[in-house]
């Protein structure tokens, strides 16, 4: 390990090393591209560079680079890096596609990006249709630019042999997870398992599990290291993020506040925060009685996430959020980790039950 590893871990200072290899790598031709195609070439690649760079939290190349260092890796080697960067690339390609399924018109506080094709484009006729196929293909680079990242890290057999089956596993369960987003939006239900599952698909493990194994696999880490991010990983992966700090959080988190936020991966689909236990049962007889008599005022008005119980009782969703953040920061008293690693961790733990816009 690095001889100050408590400085090696400073957070603010790996999420400006990450933006530096982004930058490095974007503001090049990517994924062997040759610039001299044309402007169509140069558009795609500009957008790409602008949208992975613009500000963001870095939670997935920060959590890689952890798990490096949990697992002994000493100072970051190239291979760490872009390893690291990949995961940001490829996070830029599932929220292209993702404001497309979504149709969302923003994405962190800009228009998404079939949204900013369109309206560069609105001199077309078919601007709109124009700027969703060109979000697609700039989605799909971005896939392609992730990937180049992976082949360019200079992994070894062994290397290769601990991280490319994780890789996969990633990428197979948030495929899935978006997949079941897809079937069960505005279906009304209270399947409280169902949400679990997919906020367990497209956060925890996709977000928190995932990247930690990775950067722990990299460094040749044991069965029980990963089983110690992963049990760090599920509960804090699934909290759902509060608009004030919960009882448990008494101080600000010293860590980089996020630029404005856009909507997260799938917004307005099932997440266990709107499906709570303590509610569910009852929305579940409002749905069944709407539009009979004696039913609920409003009728004929299915049950929605936005209306339910829980989102009507914040003392509710507080001790969920409770009870998980204490669950996730209990799995880092161990000997497995150096304290600055545990405390790096138990920063970003705190960061996912803040909402900073």
């Amino acid at each position: 390990m690095s001889t100050d590893l408590a400085a090696t871990l400073d957070l603010d200072a790996l999420h400006d090393r990450i933006d530096t290899v982004l930058a490095d790598v974007l503001r090049r031709s990517p994924a062997g591209i040759p610039s001299q195609m044309g402007s169509g070439v140069g558009e795609l690649t500009r957008a790409l560079a602008d949208f992975v760079l613009a500000p963001g939290k870095r939670i997935r190349p920060l959590l890689c680079v952890l798990g490096w260092h949990a697992a002994g890796g000493g100072d970051g080697k190239e291979s760490l890096w872009r390893m690291a960067a990949s995961l940001e690339v490829f996070h830029a390609f599932a929220l292209i596609h993702d404001d497309i399924i979504d149709n969302s018109p923003t994405r962190r506080g800009r228009p998404s990006v079939h949204r900013a094709f369109a309206a560069r484009h609105r001199a077309r006729p078919d601007a709109d249709t124009f700027g969703v196929h060109a979000a697609i293909l700039l989605g799909d680079l971005a896939l392609i630019c992730s990937d180049a990242l992976m082949n360019s890290a200079g992994l070894t057999k062994r290397q290769q042999h601990a991280v490319l089956p994780l890789l996969d596993a990633m990428r197979g369960e948030l495929l899935l997870g978006q997949h079941l987003d897809l079937l069960t939006t505005g279906r009304p239900t209270g399947d409280v398992d169902e949400a679990m599952a997919i906020t367990r698909l497209k956060t925890a493990k996709y977000t928190i599990e995932r990247p930690l194994h990775l950067g722990a696999a990299l460094a040749g880490a044991d069965r029980d290291l990963l089983a110690l991010c992963s049990a760090y990983a599920l509960p804090s992966g699934g909290l759902p993020a509060a608009r004030r700090p919960p009882r448990c959080l008494r101080r600000p988190v010293p860590y980089r506040q996020a630029g404005p936020r856009g909507p997260p991966l799938g917004q307005g689909h099932r997440t266990h925060g709107a499906c709570h236990p303590a509610g569910h049962a009852r929305t579940a007889q409002n749905t069944r009685r709407a539009g009979r008599p004696g039913g609920p005022r409003r009728r004929g008005r299915r049950a929605h996430p936005a209306h339910h119980p829980a989102h009507r009782r914040p003392d509710t969703v507080e001790s969920m959020i409770t009870e998980r953040y204490e669950r996730a920061l209990a799995v880092l008293d161990t000997d497995l980790l150096a304290p600055p690693i545990a405390a790096a961790l138990r920063q970003i733990a705190a960061r996912a039950v803040i909402r900073t816009a």
